[in-house]
């Protein structure tokens, strides 16, 4: 079951806003963005942030699933999403112990030029 786009505008609003999270399809689901960081996924209307020891000794109450068969368990956030003032410091301690994510270089491609097509001459 895909996520309903309403139930991810409610999770962006309370993180902060659009100004503050970004939030990219992916495979029929969401990864959200902050300041370029992935913080977390919302899979089937449930919002998974990375599990980190800040964030478990943060909120030690939140289990680990994971968001889709075969990921990395992930914190799963519940009724806890209701507490914009709770979730927004959960997110903030979430970006402050993540690496910043790495850049992928773009492969530079170089033109080449067709070979000039040779005179035949005649035989």
């Amino acid at each position: 079951m895909a996520t309903h786009l309403n139930t991810l505008e409610f999770i962006v609003e309370q993180l902060g806003g659009p100004k503050q999270i970004l939030a990219k399809k992916m495979f029929g689901e969401y990864c959200l963005y902050m300041k370029n960081k992935v913080i977390g996924l919302v899979c089937d209307n449930t919002l998974y942030v990375k599990n980190t020891d800040a964030v478990r000794a943060f909120a030690p109450e939140l289990k680990l699933a994971p968001p889709y068969p075969n990921a990395r368990d992930a914190l799963k956030i519940g009724a806890e999403i209701e507490d914009s003032v709770w979730l927004t410091e959960l997110i903030a301690i979430t970006w402050k112990v993540l690496p910043v994510a790495k850049t992928k270089k773009k492969k530079i491609v170089k033109a080449t030029t067709k070979p000039k097509a040779r005179k035949r001459t005649g035989n």
